[in-house]
C-alpha cells in the first residue's frame, strides 16, 4: 500500500458523515420495520380472527388468535411476490395483491412436531383454487353444482388462486394421513373408535317442554344466545324447540323440571346430500352419516377404481398436479396407463366444532399438506361485536390457550 493511498483513506475516514435527514430516517425505519414484520410473519407467528361460528364454542366470533408456524414448521412462499401485510386481494382498491408469474415448489422448514388429532389447525382452503369474484362467500364448486359451470362463468368473474393466496380456514383436525374416518348419527369414528364432541363443541338437540309457558330468560343465564341474527333456540312445532348447544349446556337443559326430553338432531342414513363429499349420487351420504373414507398417507398406493376416483380424484388430479384422463375402462395418469397411484403427500381431515354450522372436510374432503398454514396456540384478544360499549371486550378469554 503506497503512503498517498494511506494518506487520502485516512483523510476520507477522518471527514464527518453526511446526517441523513429526518425523512431518510423515517423511510430506513419503515423499511426495516416492514421486513422485519414480514419475516416473523412468515416464518414465526401470526394473528388470525375467527370471522364465523363453525368453531363455537371452542373459538368464538370476534376472537383474535395467534398462529405458529414454528410448531409445523413454516412453509416457504409459494408466491413470493406479494404486497405485505395483503393476503390475497388489496384492501381499498380490490386488486390482487400478489404476482403469480413467479411459482416457488412447495417446501417447508423443520417443525418442532406433526399434527396430531385434535389439534386446533389454519389452513389454506382446498377448494379456494377457483372463485367467483362477486360471491367470494359461496364455494364455486357448490355454486356449478347448483347452477351449472356455464352459467356461473359467464355471470361472475372466476379467477383461480396458488394454494398460498387461497383463504385461511380454522377448524379441528379430526383424522390424519392414514386415519380411516367415518360418521353415524352426527358421532364421528376414527380407526374405528368412536370420537365424541369436545364439550366445547355444539351439535343440534330437540328439547320438548312439557308446556308452553316457558321463561327463556334461564337459556340465556345458561350462554346460549338468542339474538335473531344467530340464535341457538328455534321454534319447531308448539312445544319443540332447535336448540344449538355444548353436551355440558344440555345436561343442565335436562334438569330443569319443565323440560320433558331432549334428544339429538342428525339427518337419517341414507338421506344423500349432493353438495357432501365425495359429491357421488351412488354414496348417499349426508354430512351426519358417512365413510368409512381412508385419508391419503404419502407413499400409500390406492386402486384406481369406480369405488375410489370420486374419492381421490381431485387430490390426484389438481392437489398432486397430475394429468388425469378416463380412458376405455380404466385411467391415464400424465399420458400413462394407470390402475393405481402412490400418493406423494400427506392430507387430513379437518371439521369445526359446531358440527351443524360449519363448512369443513365433510364438504370438501382432504387438506393437503402443503395448504397446512399453522397451530393456533392462544387467543390474545377477543371482542363480542353484539355487546355494549363496555361489555366489548371478553376479559375472561384474554391469553387463554386452545385445545
Amino acid at each position: 500500500m503506497s503512503w498517498k493511498f494511506w494518506q487520502k483513506t485516512k483523510e476520507e475516514d477522518n471527514k464527518p458523515r453526511k446526517k441523513k435527514t429526518r425523512s431518510r430516517e423515517w423511510l430506513d425505519a419503515i423499511v426495516f420495520a416492514v421486513v422485519a414484520a414480514t419475516i416473523i410473519r412468515v416464518f414465526f407467528i401470526e394473528a388470525y380472527t375467527i370471522p364465523t361460528g363453525s368453531m363455537e364454542r371452542s373459538l368464538l366470533i370476534g376472537d383474535f388468535l395467534f398462529v405458529s408456524k414454528v410448531n409445523y414448521g413454516a412453509r416457504i412462499p409459494m408466491t413470493p411476490v406479494a404486497f405485505p401485510f395483503a393476503h390475497h386481494t388489496m384492501p381499498l382498491t380490490g386488486t390482487k395483491a400478489y404476482w403469480d408469474g413467479v411459482q416457488w415448489k412447495y417446501r417447508r422448514l423443520p417443525g418442532l412436531s406433526d399434527i396430531k388429532r385434535n389439534d386446533v389447525v389454519v389452513f389454506n382452503y382446498p377448494q379456494g383454487d377457483t372463485v367467483a369474484l362477486e360471491r367470494q362467500d359461496v364455494d364455486y364448486y357448490q355454486m356449478v353444482r347448483s347452477e351449472g359451470w356455464s352459467a356461473v362463468n359467464t355471470q361472475y368473474t372466476v379467477v383461480s388462486r396458488p394454494v398460498d393466496k387461497r383463504e385461511n380456514y380454522i377448524k379441528r383436525c379430526i383424522g390424519i394421513a392414514g386415519d380411516t374416518v367415518s360418521m353415524t348419527a352426527g358421532l364421528v369414528s376414527v380407526n374405528g373408535k368412536p370420537e365424541k364432541l369436545k364439550n366445547t363443541g355444539q351439535f343440534s338437540y330437540e328439547v320438548t317442554f312439557k308446556s308452553t309457558d316457558v321463561n327463556f330468560g334461564i337459556f340465556e343465564e345458561m350462554g346460549f344466545s338468542m339474538r335473531s341474527a344467530d340464535p341457538d333456540i328455534m321454534q319447531m312445532s308448539q312445544n319443540s324447540y332447535a336448540f344449538t348447544g355444548s353436551e355440558l349446556m344440555m345436561d343442565k337443559v335436562r334438569k330443569l323440571d319443565f323440560v320433558a326430553s331432549v334428544k339429538e338432531l342428525s339427518k337419517p342414513a341414507g338421506q344423500a346430500e349432493i353438495d357432501v363429499f365425495p359429491h357421488d349420487p351412488n354414496r348417499n351420504w349426508n354430512v351426519d352419516n358417512f365413510g368409512p373414507i381412508i385419508i391419503p398417507k404419502k407413499g400409500w398406493t390406492v386402486k384406481l377404481d369406480s369405488a375410489s376416483m370420486p374419492l381421490y380424484e381431485r387430490s390426484i388430479r389438481i392437489y398432486e398436479g397430475n394429468k388425469l384422463e378416463k380412458s376405455g375402462n380404466g385411467w391415464l395418469i400424465n399420458g400413462k396407463p394407470a390402475d393405481s397411484y402412490t400418493f406423494k403427500m400427506d392430507y387430513y381431515w379437518m371439521m369445526g366444532d359446531n358440527r351443524h354450522n360449519s363448512l369443513d372436510s365433510r364438504y370438501w374432503g382432504f387438506v393437503p399438506e402443503d395448504h397446512i398454514v399453522g397451530k393456533a396456540l392462544f387467543i390474545w384478544m377477543s371482542f363480542d361485536t353484539n355487546g355494549n360499549f363496555f361489555n366489548k371486550i371478553r376479559w375472561s378469554r384474554l391469553l387463554r390457550g386452545i385445545h
